[in-house]
């Protein structure tokens, strides 16, 4: 006999499960002779294979662990199959689980595209609007749109997921975002991007550093010493673009964000490339700030998916942030940020 794991005895399920294709059972489980599977069901079975934890799942979900544990054995029951290996610090999906989760995902999908549907008919710039930044961005701009955005889309409740490039692309073609603020093109024809506003990267070094006393720093100039932020930042890149790729050479220190960078930088270990709306962070971290002669930058984008219902709300979310930065704009393109 297994013990109880979350609060209920597995053993009994194992020996009395069918053994159909999952296929089959997930058709099953929508038979009208069939207990009833719901939506949020299937979120919560998405929720714990994303985390492979009860706790962790339940938190992302704003439920309960044991409002979670116990939905979760009623859809393992009424699919007849297990779809977690339970332990006390893990909850690993199963070869059933993993057969059947892209169903379940593309269940949600349909689902959710079915009500945004609905809502853009009824009004496209009302309702929750999930909106995917990158880390580099998001505590600078955020603040600054924030007001704006409530006072030209009083009815869209906007909901900000920070998070690197790499992984609000697999959200937003995954429909678990609605757009995503970028600093780098998108790629396929399934989504589409628009230009919002150009940002310019400045150089930023420790107050006794040489190069401190000069007006504008020479790119190159910075190579011997940079420090850039590790492997997934798309600003990573951009600055090794920048600088040449003799920069990711400069030293061994990486920082895995940008007010860390920044801190290492006001320590004396380096110098650095930072965003031009990070300039007011990097002084109070006591950095000296300085253009580069290349005028290097980025292109900060607004993307959505290239069928997404509420594309008039995407417009409308881009062109007040775009409005609320032409002034950031028209600074940087002068070389005053």
């Amino acid at each position: 006999m297994i013990g109880d794991i979350d609060g209920f005895s597995l053993s009994w399920r194992r020996d009395n499960q069918k053994h159909e294709d999952p296929i089959t059972l997930i058709g099953n489980a929508y038979d009208p002779a069939a207990r009833e599977m719901n939506l949020r069901d299937l979120r919560y079975l998405l929720a714990v294979t994303e985390h492979e934890h009860f706790g962790r799942a339940a938190k992302a979900s704003g439920v309960s662990q044991p409002t979670l544990s116990v939905q979760i054995r009623k859809l393992e029951d009424q699919l007849g199959v297990i779809l977690f290996e339970r332990s006390s610090k893990q909850a690993a999906p199963t070869a059933a689980c993993l057969q059947i989760i892209d169903h379940a995902r593309d269940a949600v999908a349909a689902t959710e595209a079915l009500l945004a549907s609905a809502q853009s008919l009824r009004d496209p710039l009302a309702g929750r609007f999930r909106l995917g930044i990158i880390p580099t961005l998001a505590p600078y701009l955020l603040p600054l749109i924030f007001a704006p955005l409530r006072e030209a889309l009083p009815a869209l409740e906007l909901e900000p997921w920070e998070d690197q490039t790499e992984v609000l692309l697999e959200r937003l073609r995954n429909h678990q975002l609605d757009a995503a603020l970028l600093a780098t093109e998108v790629d396929g024809p399934d989504l589409i991007s628009r230009a919002l506003f150009d940002e310019p990267f400045l150089a930023a070094l420790p107050p006794d550093h040489p190069l401190a006393t000069r007006a504008t720093v020479a790119e190159a100039d910075l190579t011997q010493d940079i420090l850039v932020l590790s492997d997934g930042h798309c600003l990573r890149d951009q600055a090794m673009e920048a600088c040449g790729q003799a920069a990711a050479l400069g030293g061994a220190l990486r920082a895995s964000s940008l007010p860390t960078l920044m801190n290492m930088v006001a320590a004396g270990y380096g110098t650095t490339l930072i965003p031009g709306l990070a300039a007011g962070a990097a002084q109070d971290a006591g950095l000296v700030l300085r253009p580069l002669e290349g005028k290097p930058g980025r292109t900060i984008r607004i993307a959505w998916r290239a069928h997404f219902p509420r594309r008039v709300a995407v417009e409308a979310v881009g062109k007040a942030i775009g409005d609320r930065m032409s002034s950031f704009a028209r600074g940087a393109a002068s070389g005053a940020v």
